[in-house]
């Protein structure tokens, strides 16, 4: 009989559920996805029902529910950290610990409850399990891997205690060989300057990876001298005195505002130089200590292949850093490396590691799926939806509607693509995604401004045929989750416009090369390879585009409104359709276009979304 595992995280930021039969992936969603509130930190009851679904079992069927990371363990950091800080922590701690008290400290209680009212033959407690966090991040770095030994890095703000962990995993085992602990923290110190330069946590990282190559890190040794001891082998230390994390309710202290010679930007307001050339300094800093770490734990364990997950797993452009190092041979990394991957992690370390359960390692590329493991939608259930919000579409062939959008996108029109199971991670893959002309010049600041509705500066990535990614990147092998940066090729741009901006106000000039939309101003690019296998659909329509133009890459972004989740239903993607600037619509077979629709007059109703 098989064993199914259901996974959760829940209660900080980005609740997922996940379910594995026999250690292999089935479905995976984040609970953002079903409520429409971005980073939603609610039980993730929705996702749940849909992995159970999509599983095809009752709760019954369930064996063992198993949730991401250990509470207590977390209330002792919170208590530790006051008394190891009092009096002067005890803001921080007056905030925090009534919520504790009445919700965290009892989560196993609350899980529980929360399984009853979703199926009570999930068994509430009597089924439950917990694992530790930054296990949680390495198991779903190194199970859906296609390697049988890895080295495994995981870097986050913190879990429990653990803000970095570096193990082996081999067969079905994880050793789990050093740690760093809080409050030393490389997520933390990324999030700091995030907030410093006016982003919000835990999702304005993005903002200040894209900022940064439009500075200089002119910062980058204040940082290493006062903020940061980094040593040989990457490990560092945090001068809590330039931080309030720990004792107060912001990230940055007065000295650390003194220190940089300003206060914090506010929200929203104008991004000077200044700003970018902290991100750049930030970002320089990050990467270094990556850097060490990589080489030290691949000299260590003398193992070819890496396995990374945790928040900071998510900077792509250190991930380029790493790959082009060579200290390691091959490198995979969780596309759901945050938070919501736990969900998936905490189920594959009860399956191999509680249980004890063999490992069949994955074929080639992973046991990911593409990471394609949300919801699908059968045709007629897409037009049933699509006839109850009052849309004008028409029915085509695949091959039909492939020709109809390649057309579309050769005329510089911007397409929402739904089709298939939604991804699971926050990178739209080609499930739930914008489409554009990467040649237009003109592209990027329309898709920022008129549909996306965000800051200019944050660029797009392209999605490309794998088979002809290297004519185009310097990139010699797949990257199939958008998250490796790779240059563009030298015969595809002048290098005399890629160079980072200066002067006295942010540059926000398209790069003078073949792929304009998709290059950053220093001619980098957030690459995602796509091939037939993981995605056929969407490989189809690259060839058709190409066909047409020569040109084998797409801008590939998400499919929402700044602040909002990535759209999961067809009724969402018509509501952001018809809510922005989008031209064309393509869900399922089914075409739509804005040229057909007729005026809403409010019948989708209000579309409000918090900042990002």
């Amino acid at each position: 009989m098989s064993i199914r595992i259901v996974g959760l995280s829940a209660f900080y930021h980005n609740s997922a559920a996940a379910i594995i039969e026999e250690g292999r992936v089935v479905a995976a969603a984040e609970e953002e996805r079903f409520s429409r509130i971005k980073h939603d930190a609610a039980f993730p009851a929705n996702a749940l029902r849909y992995c159970l679904e999509q599983a095809g079992c009752s709760g019954s069927e369930i064996d063992y529910v198993v949730y991401y990371d250990k509470p207590f363990l977390k209330f002792e950091r919170l208590l530790h950290t006051y008394l190891a800080t009092a009096p002067r922590g005890f803001t921080s701690f007056r905030a925090a610990i009534p919520t504790w008290l009445r919700e965290k400290l009892f989560q196993k209680t609350a899980i529980g409850t929360a399984l009853d009212a979703i199926d009570p033959g999930l068994g509430g407690t009597t089924r439950l399990l917990f694992s530790e966090h930054h296990l949680s991040h390495a198991a779903s770095a190194f199970y859906p891997s296609p390697f049988e030994e890895a080295a495994i890095l995981t870097m986050d703000g913190v879990g429990e205690w653990t803000t970095t962990s570096q193990g082996l995993g081999k067969g079905a085992s994880i050793e789990i060989l050093r740690e760093i602990r809080f409050p030393h923290s490389l997520g933390l110190l990324y999030s700091a300057f995030t907030t410093y330069c006016g982003f919000r946590v835990n999702s304005g990282e993005y903002k200040l990876m894209g900022l940064a190559p439009y500075g200089t890190p002119r910062y980058r040794d204040l940082i290493l001298d006062n903020l940061l001891d980094l040593k040989a082998d990457g490990s560092f230390w945090l001068d809590q005195s330039y931080f309030d994390y720990c004792t107060g309710l912001t990230m940055t202290s007065p000295r650390f505002h003194a220190l940089f010679g300003r206060s914090p930007r506010e929200p929203e307001s104008a991004l000077e130089p200044f700003h970018a050339d902290m991100a750049a300094s930030i970002q320089a800093v990050v990467e270094l200590s990556v850097l060490r770490m990589t080489r030290a734990l691949a000299r260590e364990t003398g193992c070819p292949n890496l396995c990374m997950a945790g928040g900071v797993a998510l900077n792509c452009v250190a991930n380029g850093k790493i790959l082009r190092d060579g200290a390691f041979r091959e490198i995979w990394i969780q596309p759901a490396a945050g938070d919501s991957g736990g969900a998936l992690g905490a189920a594959l370390a009860a399956y191999h590691l509680q249980l004890s359960q063999p490992r069949q390692v994955p074929a080639a590329p992973d046991g990911m799926n593409g990471a394609l493991l949300g919801p699908a939608f059968e045709q007629q259930d897409i037009e049933a939806r699509l006839r109850a919000c009052g849309a004008h579409f028409t029915r085509l062939d695949e091959t039909d509607l492939i020709e109809a959008c390649a057309d579309a996108l050769e005329r510089g029109e911007a397409l929402g693509w739904f089709q298939g199971r939604m991804e699971f991670g926050p990178r739209a893959l080609g499930a739930r995604s914008i489409l554009a002309d990467p040649r237009s010049a003109t592209m990027q600041a329309r898709l920022n401004l008129k549909i996306k509705k965000r800051e200019s500066f944050r660029p797009f990535a392209p999605a490309i045929l794998q088979e002809d990614a290297a004519d185009w990147f310097n990139l010699d092998r797949a990257s199939n989750y958008m998250l490796f940066v790779a240059e563009l090729a030298a015969s595809r741009r002048d290098d005399a416009a890629v160079a980072p901006s200066s002067g006295q106000e942010i540059a926000l000039r398209p790069v003078a090369c073949d792929l304009p939309a998709t290059t950053h101003v220093d001619g980098s690019a957030r690459v995602q390879t796509v091939d037939a296998r993981s995605n056929d659909r969407f490989h189809r329509l690259l060839k058709a585009f190409k066909a047409r133009t020569g040109c084998s890459a797409l801008v590939n972004t998400s499919f929402n409104e700044r602040g909002e989740p990535i759209v999961c239903q067809p009724e969402e993607a018509f509501a952001c359709f018809m809510a922005t600037d989008l031209d064309v619509l393509a869900i399922g077979n089914c075409l739509v276009k804005k040229s057909g629709q007729r005026a809403r007059d409010g019948a989708l109703g209000e579309r409000a979304f918090a900042p990002d």
